[in-house]
């Protein structure tokens, strides 16, 4: 019976998967190739031509990350959002508009899975649902994921994709920084492993919060990772800001980012970590 179910859940993953494929674009926004549909998603998404990594789906990334029939969703349903945003304008219409374009519930997708064999527990922003941006049904989905890892002793990986807060839920919106952070914390004391990947973007309250407190912290080429947008930045300090500034590139040089991991071997890299790590890096 668990065969049969697992088994319709890697066909779901597929649909969906199929799904995104076909709402991407062949055309470069870096380099302005017009490229062969077919060619970049035979490259995952990633130009032929410059390496431009094109932002993708979370069901599209599981598909591309975990082993065939491993994919299990957790805590598919969203929260209830708090009485506050429901009275911001137009913010359950943005909501409903989002759910209906992306088919998802909410801007993160929490699963389990296996990885070249070792299971794990993974979540994934989708920066398609209002940015990938955080509120309160975000960070408790996230924070579920660590602590259902934290629980069954899995290694965590989290991918961020993210504007930051959501500006609509207010100060519960910024909370989720303290909650999800409160709960690596307590995942960290167990002595588990959590791996951090950062795409582009990856800014505000998601990377003040849980994207940087990874025990490794990975990122796609180009990524961009900050707090405040260089734009920000340059107007605030009234100073023209170095070439590739907040890049992943940028990030390695100075220390915040551990590896710049281009997506065909990113499933290669996170088998490895995962290996290594797996009872002390016995093999």
């Amino acid at each position: 019976m668990n065969r049969i179910f697992a088994q319709r859940r890697a066909r779901l993953l597929a649909m969906k998967a199929l799904r995104e494929h076909r709402e991407s674009t062949a055309a470069c926004p870096q380099c302005g190739a017009n490229n062969d549909r077919k060619a970049v998603a035979q490259a995952l998404y990633v130009c032929p031509q410059c390496g431009y990594h094109f932002p993708i789906g979370a069901y599209y990334r599981l598909s591309t990350l975990l082993d065939s029939g491993s994919f299990r969703e957790l805590f598919e349903r969203s929260e209830k959002l708090p009485q506050t945003a429901r009275t911001f304008p137009g913010y359950l219409e943005k909501l409903d508009r989002a759910r209906r374009q992306t088919g998802l519930a909410e801007a993160v997708v929490a699963a389990t899975g296996a990885i070249d064999g070792y299971k794990c527990t993974i979540g994934i922003l989708d920066s398609r649902f209002m940015m990938g941006s955080m509120g309160t049904a975000v960070g408790e989905k996230i924070t579920a994921a660590i602590e259902y890892a934290g629980k069954n002793r899995l290694p965590l990986i989290l991918f961020s994709a993210s504007g930051g807060a959501r500006m609509q839920e207010g100060i519960l919106s910024l909370m989720q920084m303290a909650k999800t952070s409160a709960a690596l914390a307590r995942f960290s004391q167990k002595g588990l492993l959590y791996l951090s990947v950062l795409t582009n973007p990856t800014t505000g309250g998601v990377t003040a919060s849980f994207a940087s407190l990874g025990d490794i912290i990975l990122a796609e080429p180009g990524a961009l990772i900050g707090f405040a947008g260089p734009r920000v930045i340059q107007q605030t300090i009234g100073e023209t800001l170095p070439e590739g500034f907040q890049r992943a590139e940028y990030q390695q040089e100075h220390g915040f980012v551990d590896a710049v991991v281009p997506r065909s071997q990113l499933r290669e890299t996170l088998a490895q970590l995962l290996r290594l790590h797996e009872k002390g890096g016995s093999t």
